[in-house]
């Protein structure tokens, strides 16, 4: 993201969480959009911001699949280092 990792937005974080506790799903895609609890994420930019950053990543399935969001060690790091700042 363009900012660092321990400067997360409230919702990112809670995105992260979201995947964390897997409770998240990626539609496969060139834009891979994130559903929380089977509904569309609101905010598709940060959704795309954190897999591109490498924060999030998920299996490749089918175009438009939606598939199981994992996060990353970076995530996991991120995470980390974004609740001790807060």
């Amino acid at each position: 993201m363009s900012e660092p990792a321990d400067q997360l937005s409230h919702r990112a974080r809670a995105m992260l969480r979201a995947v964390a506790e897997g409770r998240a799903h990626l539609a496969s895609g060139t834009e891979p959009d994130l559903y929380i609890d089977g509904v569309p994420c609101c905010d598709q930019f940060t959704a795309h911001l954190l897999t591109h950053d490498g924060l999030i990543t998920a299996t490749h399935g089918r175009f438009g699949e939606l598939v199981p969001a994992t996060i990353t060690e970076a995530g996991a790091t991120a995470l980390g280092a974004a609740v001790l700042a807060a």
